[in-house]
């Protein structure tokens, strides 16, 4: 990589190509992750398919957050997209963990209902 006189340029630049990296070890994750859920008992389970689109989402939002970060100009840029990141990610998963309980808890019953109503 040529030297640039602006120190933040090269880190972009690095930045920049770390974030393919990842977004590309990203797909490779949802990749495994579908055809592992897709060779599961649960495979066409609601919350089979919820898991994989907030498995999605999630990296999506991980995506974002990391182009956001490139375009970052300064420290408190980076603090700030950092902040708003935690805090949106944080309530996706409290929202993502309550609705995933529920969708297993309901499994759980209509599991435990069937073998009693034959």
């Amino acid at each position: 990589m040529e030297k640039s006189n602006k120190p933040s340029e090269d880190m972009n630049a690095r930045v920049a190509q770390t974030m393919e990296q990842a977004r590309g070890a990203m797909e490779n994750y949802l990749n495994f992750l579908q055809k592992s859920m897709s060779a599961s008992p649960w495979a066409v389970t609601d919350l089979n398919k919820k898991v994989k689109s907030y498995a999605e989402q999630n990296v999506a939002n991980a995506s974002g957050f990391a182009l956001k970060l490139t375009q970052a100009k300064n420290f408190q840029d980076v603090v700030r997209i950092q902040t708003e990141f935690m805090q949106t990610q944080l309530k996706a998963l409290s929202e993502q963990a309550k609705d995933l309980g529920e969708i297993a808890t309901k499994a759980a019953t209509d599991a435990l209902k069937s073998p009693l109503s034959s």
